[in-house]
């Protein structure tokens, strides 16, 4: 609500702005209306549906707070109102309650979208899978500061992901039919190494996954060494 009430205080303002500036040639329509604030919600909400400039994290915190706001936490009244399904509304709810220390890892939050939040909720259970993940989130957070080029939204779900389900066996290639991947002492994973042909490998770089650099290197050289005659 948050998002739409600051709109509608911008627009307020343009107006007294271009009023008190001297623009006769503005027109305003205005449609004046006795409303409760739930009634307020929706319209604001069909209005806020057609914009691009507000992004769905903050059209889901909106929705959130509305919940609690306007339908005592009731759900399916408030899909039934605002004349969506629950699955919909469901998908940005779960999106407004994504746990702090797990959104410090994303640069820019408000590139979240719905559809990552299917990736992202799985993770969070069991609570040992959800600790690692914070645990994970924040260091990536930390790599965010550092760097000049913020790790994209994929990215950064795809190493969270790698940390909740981490290899069973630190240190050792993980095989998988022709394929093997070679972590670090640590357990994060750097290459990816499959059997292109009889006479060939391919070798995949995840410089993403949470080992460095010079744990690659490392790694590549013992694969030369091990492959090259």
């Amino acid at each position: 609500m948050a998002s739409s009430l600051a709109y509608r205080f911008l627009r307020h303002w343009t107006i007294s702005w271009l009023r008190a500036h001297n623009y006769p040639d503005f027109r305003f329509l205005i449609d004046i209306r006795n409303l409760t604030d739930e009634e307020a919600f929706r319209l604001a909400d069909l209005e806020n549906r057609a914009r691009d400039d507000l992004t769905d994290l903050e059209r889901a915190r909106d929705y959130l707070r509305a919940l609690d706001t306007y339908y005592e936490g009731r759900q399916k009244i408030m899909a039934e109102r605002i004349n969506v399904t629950e699955s919909w509304l469901s998908r940005y709810q779960d999106l407004a309650r994504l746990p702090r220390q797990l959104m410090a890892a994303f640069a820019v939050p408000q590139d979240l979208r719905i559809k990552h939040v299917t990736a992202i909720k799985p993770l969070l259970k069991p609570e040992e899978r959800r600790q690692r993940v914070f645990d994970e989130a924040t260091r990536l957070a930390k790599q965010q500061v550092d760097s000049t080029a913020p790790m994209a939204v994929p990215d950064v779900i795809r190493a969270l992901a790698l940390a909740a389900d981490p290899p069973k066996k630190s240190g050792s290639p993980k095989r998988s039919g022709k394929a093997e991947t070679i972590l670090s002492e640590a357990g994060k994973p750097l290459l990816k190494v499959e059997a292109a042909d009889r006479k060939s490998l391919k070798v995949t770089l995840l410089p993403h996954a949470g080992g460095t650099r010079a744990e690659a290197e490392t790694a590549l050289k013992a694969l030369l060494d091990r492959h090259w005659a």
